[in-house]
C-alpha cells in the first residue's frame, strides 16, 4: 500500500497555469495547491476548467503556460508516463477500462507481473486484485471480464486500479456517480485510510452533500479562473454554490413547486414485465405529471426506461399510449407513439461523442428535417441553434465537435435532441449525473416546465432532492417491482408555509429516507 508521508508538505502546486484549446481559454493562470494526506475538493460549474487543470496535472495535456511541480520538484516535460512515474493517478469521469480483458488484467494493464521467465503472470495479478478489492471493502471477481460488470463495479475497478500503482496522488472525477449508497460510504472510508498514511486526494463531485462530508479544503474554479480556496469548515453549501454560479441561490430549493394540473392519461402500464425485469408493473402516468422512480442499484429503475423505449421485450402485460394499446418492439416504435429517453449512459448510449452539436441534435428529426431523402442545413441549424439556446448550452458553435465539450453540456445536448422531436411522454434516467448544481436546477426547473406544457414525465434518480424537487409522485422499486408509491405532499412539513425552501426540503428528505427504509426491508 501506499508509504507514509508527511500531511504538512505540497503534494502539488500548480501556480499560473493557462491552456487554450481552438481560441477557448480552458484555464486562465490557475492556481491550485494540493497538500499531502489530505482530500481536496476541486469544485465548479461544467466548463470552470477542472478536468482541463486535473488532466495537465495527468499529462494528458500540455499546459500553454505555468509552473508545475510535484512534491517540491518542478516538473520540465510532463507526459502520461512522466505523471504516473510521479505518482499521480486519475480516475476518469469517461472511464478507462477495456471491456474485453479481465478486472485484473485492466487493474495491471502496461504494469503487468512477469514471472522467471517473462511472461505475464496472470495468477499473482489475481491475487494482488483480490487483496485491493479487500482493502477497499468490496467483492468483485478479479477474473470476471469488465464488460460483465455493472456501472458501480467499474467505477470501483478504476479506483482499485489508480491505487494499485503506488498512487501519491490521486484524483477522483466524480467517483459516485454509479455507486450505491453503501458503495460510496466503503469508498470514504477507503480514502481516509489512504489520507492517514499520507496520500494527497484531489475530489471531483457536483454532490454538495459529498463534498462536506468527506473534503478538509476545497478550490472553486468559475469559467477558467480561481475563485476561493478555503477549509471546508469555513463553507457552506450555499456559499459555494455562490461561488460556483457566481450569484446567490438555494439550488434544488429555489425551484417553485405549483400544483399539478393532471390532464389527459397518455402512459398506462398494466401488469408489465420484462425478461428478468421489470415486474407486474402497473403505473399511469398523465399529461402535467412527473412520476419520480426511485430504488438501488439492480432494483429494475432502468430496465422499466429501457423496455419502454423498445430496447427490451415486453414479455407480459399491456402499454398504453394515450388510451390506445402499442406494441414497442423497437425504439422507432416508441418515438412514433411520442416516448423519448435521455439515457443513463451519455456517452455510449447518449451522444455520438466526435459528431458536431447539430449533427447530434438533428438526430431524433431527420425526417423532419429532410425532403426527398436530403437534409436541409438551413432548417438542422435552426433546429440545433434553438436547442441550444433553449438550453444554454456552451458551445463555440454549433459545429463544435461534442467530445470537446464539457459533461453537462453534453448532457443538454441528449436533451435538446430529444426536446427536438416534442415527445408527449419523456422519459429521464439519471439526467443530472456529472453535472454542476446550476445545471441541475436548470435541468429540473425545465422538468417541471415540460410537465406544465403537458407532457407525461417519468425521472429515475438516485439523488433524493431531484426527486423531491421535480416529482409529483414517486414510485420505490425492490427487485423489478414497485413496492410503495408515495405522494409528494405526504412529506411536507406541517410548517411548510413558515418555514424556508431549503428546511422544508431537509424536512422531506428525512422523510423520503424514512420510506425508503421501511420499503427495502
Amino acid at each position: 500500500m501506499t508509504p507514509e508521508r508527511s500531511s504538512t508538505s505540497l503534494a502539488v502546486k500548480m501556480d499560473k497555469v493557462s491552456k487554450a484549446f481552438g481560441g477557448v481559454k480552458a484555464l486562465d493562470e490557475v492556481n491550485l495547491e494540493i497538500r499531502s494526506g489530505e482530500i481536496h475538493a476541486l469544485l465548479g460549474g461544467n466548463g470552470a476548467g477542472k478536468s482541463t487543470i486535473l488532466k495537465v496535472l495527468r499529462g494528458v495535456h500540455t499546459a500553454d503556460s505555468g509552473v508545475i511541480e510535484i512534491e517540491g520538484k518542478p516538473v520540465i516535460q510532463h507526459s502520461t508516463e512522466a505523471a504516473q512515474k510521479a505518482g499521480i493517478g486519475m480516475i476518469f469521469q469517461e472511464m478507462s477500462l477495456i471491456p474485453t480483458l479481465t478486472v485484473a488484467q485492466n487493474i495491471f494493464l502496461t504494469n503487468e507481473y512477469k514471472d522467471s521467465l517473462g511472461l505475464i503472470d496472470d495468477k499473482t495479478a489475481i491475487s494482488k486484485s483480490r487483496e485491493l478489492f479487500k482493502d477497499l471493502g468490496v467483492n468483485i471477481n478479479p477474473r470476471a471480464y469488465v464488460d460483465e460488470l455493472s456501472a458501480g463495479q467499474r467505477q470501483l475497478t478504476e479506483i482499485v486500479k489508480a491505487i494499485s500503482q503506488n498512487t501519491r496522488v490521486l484524483i477522483l472525477d466524480e467517483p459516485s456517480t454509479a455507486l450505491t449508497s453503501d458503495e460510496v460510504d466503503r469508498l470514504f472510508e477507503f480514502l481516509h485510510q489512504i489520507k492517514e498514511r499520507g496520500t494527497a486526494v484531489v475530489y471531483v463531485s457536483h454532490r454538495m452533500d459529498e463534498i462536506m462530508r468527506i473534503a478538509d479544503r476545497a478550490t472553486i474554479l468559475r469559467d477558467g479562473r480561481n475563485v476561493i480556496t478555503a477549509p471546508i469548515s469555513e463553507l457552506t453549501i450555499e456559499l459555494i454554490i455562490e461561488h460556483i454560479i457566481g450569484i446567490k441561490s438555494g439550488g434544488l430549493s429555489d425551484i417553485e413547486r405549483k400544483p399539478v394540473s393532471r390532464g389527459e392519461l397518455l402512459l398506462e402500464l398494466k401488469n408489465v414485465s420484462g425478461k428478468h425485469r421489470p415486474k407486474n408493473i402497473n403505473l399511469a402516468v398523465h399529461a402535467g405529471e412527473v412520476i419520480g422512480v426511485a430504488g438501488l442499484l439492480g432494483s429494475g429503475r432502468s430496465a422499466l426506461a429501457r423496455l419502454l423505449f423498445g430496447l427490451d421485450p415486453l414479455v407480459s402485460g399491456s402499454i398504453f399510449v394515450a388510451g390506445k394499446e402499442v406494441n414497442l418492439r423497437k425504439p422507432k416504435d416508441a418515438i412514433d407513439q411520442g416516448i423519448a429517453l435521455i439515457p443513463e449512459d451519455r456517452l455510449h448510449q447518449g451522444v455520438v461523442i466526435d459528431h458536431s452539436v447539430e449533427e447530434n441534435i438533428s438526430l431524433s428529426v431527420m425526417d423532419r428535417l429532410s425532403k426527398y431523402g436530403w437534409v436541409s442545413m438551413r432548417r438542422a441549424v435552426e433546429n440545433a441553434n434553438k436547442q441550444i439556446f433553449d438550453l444554454r448550452i456552451k458551445t463555440p458553435s454549433y459545429r463544435t465537435i461534442v467530445r470537446n465539450l464539457s459533461g453537462g453540456n453534453q448532457q443538454k445536448i441528449v436533451l435538446g435532441k430529444w426536446l427536438a422531436s416534442e415527445p408527449r411522454v419523456l422519459i429521464l434516467d439519471e439526467p443530472t449525473a456529472g453535472i454542476d448544481i446550476g445545471s441541475k436546477s436548470e435541468i429540473i426547473a425545465l422538468v417541471r416546465q415540460l410537465a406544465s406544457d403537458g407532457c407525461a414525465v417519468i425521472l429515475i434518480s438516485s439523488e433524493l432532492p431531484e426527486l423531491l424537487a421535480a416529482c409529483d409522485n414517486i414510485i420505490v422499486m425492490k427487485d423489478g417491482e414497485i413496492v410503495r408509491t408515495i405522494e409528494r405532499h405526504e412529506l411536507d412539513s406541517p410548517e411548510s408555509n413558515n418555514s424556508g425552501a431549503s428546511t422544508d426540503l431537509q424536512y422531506a428528505e428525512k422523510k423520503f429516507q424514512q420510506a425508503l427504509q421501511e420499503a427495502h426491508q
